[in-house]
């Protein structure tokens, strides 16, 4: 097994012996240095060649986000931000790095070592297979492709439903098929693997950058052309339901499925039931293989379905898996999905 070799950047002296201690302690995993600030992390980088750096966003002298804003168009390194609770870890995505964890609220033992022992191993083996270049390439690609009405021209109403799952590079993934969508696209529902209270944000903030009006979802909320919701992360998956004629969705309580809480499949799972061929499943980035299945069942009940190309992955994970089952009716490139999508929607 290869070893990951790990740059920690942290300000906090506490928290970043904290975390090489932790680290330390997983298999697989070797903190090779260490670092305060963005010029120590520079010189860390070039002199030790780490596989992935874990950036504390709150830095003295620089602060994390411009220092991944400097780093990744000259050295595209895996890179998991921890933050608080702030919208700036999308800033963050947006600049490059792969994906991000939430410093524990709680200063218990317990809180931490969740924290330090699971959830960041977790993220930095992912990050230690991401594709950073992959962002480069849908810049440099997006040029060639020619952009979609901002309406279509007949609307297909409340009785279709466009369902989309990401996971980790999912979050700019996900805003930049969005951002290409027209304004009054069949009703969307989303789920996209974040921690709770990222969603509401993300949701805000996609809100902001779309044709569509985007927001975190809760019970009862109607799935309507030119709108789009987001499952709110944390403990709940979210099902779509079909209410005398009217779609809507449903936020339950429920054991994680494939690990993730809401997830992917029990979303698509959903969906084939209810809306049957009168749906769009669209799958990204993402590592693992939730949301796989779901996207067969959607297809084998008769509705289309994309799945994201390798090359434009952060993770080929789940399109991969999905591929590999049969589910995917259309493999396109990131920035072709919206493009394709509008091409279904005319069928």
């Amino acid at each position: 097994m290869h070893t990951i070799r790990v740059l920690v950047v942290e300000d906090s002296y506490v928290f970043r012996e904290v975390l090489v201690r932790a680290l330390s302690k997983v298999e697989g995993i070797e903190v090779v240095a260490t670092a305060r600030d963005a010029y120590q992390a520079r010189d860390a980088i070039l002199e030790y060649k780490p596989d992935v750096m874990t950036l504390d966003l709150e830095l003295p002298k620089m602060s994390g986000l411009e220092f991944l804003e400097k780093l990744i168009p000259q050295y595209p390194l895996p890179v998991v931000v921890i933050s608080s609770l702030s919208d700036k870890v999308f800033d963050a995505m947006k600049a490059g790095a792969v994906d991000f964890v939430v410093k524990p609220l709680e200063q218990s033992r317990e809180a931490i070592h969740a924290f330090a022992m699971k959830e960041l191993p977790e993220k930095i083996v992912i990050a230690s297979t991401a594709y950073v270049g992959s962002r480069k390439r849908v810049e440099k690609e997006k040029k060639e492709v020619t952009s979609i009405p901002q309406k279509i021209p007949h609307t297909l109403g409340k009785d279709f439903v466009v369902a989309l799952g990401a996971s980790t590079g999912g979050t700019e993934a996900t805003a930049h098929v969005l951002k290409e969508l027209p304004e009054n696209m069949p009703g969307m529902v989303i789920v996209q693997h974040m921690p709770k209270g990222f969603t509401e944000m993300y949701a805000n903030r996609l809100n902001q950058q779309s044709r569509l009006q985007v927001k975190e979802a809760k019970t009862g909320d109607l799935v309507l052309p030119g709108t789009a919701l987001i499952a709110p992360g944390g403990d709940a998956h979210m099902e779509l339901v079909n209410m005398n004629g009217t779609f809507q969705v449903r936020i339950k309580k429920a054991p994680k499925v494939n690990g993730h809480c809401p997830s992917v499949d029990v979303l698509f799972h959903s969906v084939a039931n209810q809306a049957k061929n009168q749906a769009l499943g669209i799958i990204l980035t993402g590592m693992g293989g939730d949301g796989a299945k779901g996207l067969l069942e959607m297809r084998q009940a008769g509705a289309h379905t994309i799945g994201q190309d390798a090359s434009t992955c952060v993770v080929y994970g789940m399109p991969k898996v999905a591929f590999d089952l049969g589910a995917v009716e259309y493999q396109e490139k990131l920035q072709n999905i919206a493009k394709r999508t509008y091409q279904i929607l005319q069928l």
